[in-house]
């Protein structure tokens, strides 16, 4: 299964034969890109990324090599890379960069890659952007950069100037969420719900910006959907303040209970954790993050058992959880019976589309479980649909299939 990530590995600073794309700068100091940019009247674009972060090569590969991305970024912009990480691999250019990307990471709160910094003409920061696009998107969020009212320091400052304005706080709670600025969007948010009426703040535009916000039970955001759960419900769907609240008791009471015990004593923790809220519905989001914690505790046999027990409970679960689920099980287990619980998930997300992707992931347990004949079937449907960016993957997988070879990592 391919997976694309979007927030959040390059190759340092190589020239890519890209001469359609974005023209980086190389050989040179942060004193040459401003004083470059100021003499052209350009704005400075920085990618800051690290050689671990897949979204990172993505964008490298994928979007700076295309003309028209380009085209936009070569006219506007001066454009570097910095990379924040250092690697045995780092050539002279790389090295050269090293005590920058430190200061670049201190000064401008890098706390996420990849991380796109704009600067104007000037050489003051105006603008972040966090997490890649594709291409048009990815042009759409620069040109934000130009605009004194999208531009993210711009906000910063206008808010800073008067927390309390609560036009200014909801302008800075949405450009510092979409930002993953998690630090300033809990506080303007908290500004939002200190000065507004609980029905000035509970609309469908703002919720999604409380749930992001909800990280602990201790929160005002908490709070207030707590108190509220019925007008969430009425704004947002059935279940929906439940899911956020339960969200908040996983992370502030649920997990420190697991993390503090050397047993596994989810269930109890859980049951406490219910009683302590007995005015939420707690059970399906308990439910849901089971997977996500045998997962991290590498626990395969407790991990298939809460898959199929939430499959079992009827809960909404979505295709591309299914293949999630299923796909986890391929890269990790051997064991037949995870592998069997796998087969019969990936099945299930194939039932309303057969997605190339899915089919994947499919043929690959298959094969993995023994029925490579069946596995090469499934494989060649699975290339016959996938996009022309795709198929290079799945031909591999089907030429190991072929072969009677792993398409897994075996040690």
């Amino acid at each position: 299964m391919k997976k694309l990530l979007f927030i959040l590995f390059t190759l340092p600073f190589l020239v890519f034969a890209q001469e359609k794309g974005i023209h980086f700068e190389h050989n040179t100091t942060w004193a040459k890109v401003k004083e470059k940019a100021k003499k052209e009247n350009k704005f400075i674009f920085v990618d800051a990324f690290t050689t671990w972060c897949g979204p990172c090569k993505y964008m490298s590969d994928n979007i700076f090599p295309q003309e028209k991305v380009g085209t936009f970024f070569n006219e506007k912009f001066v454009n570097l890379k910095i990379q924040m990480d250092e690697t045995p691999g780092d050539n002279e250019e790389v090295k050269s960069w090293r005590a920058e990307a430190k200061r670049f990471a201190k000064d401008y709160a890098i706390a996420a890659y990849p991380t796109f910094l704009i600067f104007n003409p000037n050489g003051e920061l105006v603008h972040r952007i966090v997490g890649g696009g594709e291409a048009d998107e990815f042009i759409a969020m620069a040109k934000e950069s130009f605009d004194p009212s999208t531009q993210y320091e711009t906000i910063v400052k206008k808010y800073k100037a008067n927390p309390k304005d609560v036009e200014a706080a909801k302008a800075m709670a949405k450009a510092a969420t979409k930002a993953y600025d998690k630090n300033t969007a809990a506080e303007a948010i908290a500004s939002v719900i200190e000065n507004s009426s609980a029905d000035a703040v509970l609309t469908k535009e703002f919720i999604p910006m409380l749930r992001s916000s909800i990280t602990s039970v201790d929160n005002k955001a908490f709070e207030l959907i707590r108190n509220n759960k019925a007008k969430v419900d009425e704004v947002m769907g059935a279940g929906k303040a439940d899911a956020m609240l339960g969200t908040a008791v996983i992370n502030s009471v649920l997990m420190p209970k697991l993390r503090a015990s050397q047993t596994d004593n989810f269930d109890q923790a859980a049951e406490e954790a219910i009683k302590a809220y007995p005015d939420l519905k707690l059970q399906e989001a308990f439910m849901t993050f089971k997977p996500n914690y045998y997962r991290a505790k590498k626990d395969w046999t407790k991990y298939r058992e809460a898959v199929n027990h939430l499959i079992a409970s009827g809960a909404a679960v979505s295709e591309t959880q299914l293949n999630s689920f299923a796909w986890t099980i391929f890269e990790n287990c051997t064991d037949p019976v995870c592998l069997e619980a796998a087969l019969t998930w990936s099945k299930k997300s194939l039932e309303k589309k057969e997605n190339p992707q899915y089919l994947d992931t499919y043929a690959n347990i298959l094969h993995k479980s023994g029925k490579t004949k069946e596995a090469i079937a499934i494989q060649e449907k699975a290339i016959s649909s996938a996009a022309a960016e795709e198929k290079a993957d799945y031909e591999s997988n089907l030429a190991l299939m072929k072969k009677g070879l792993p398409t897994w990592e075996t040690e």
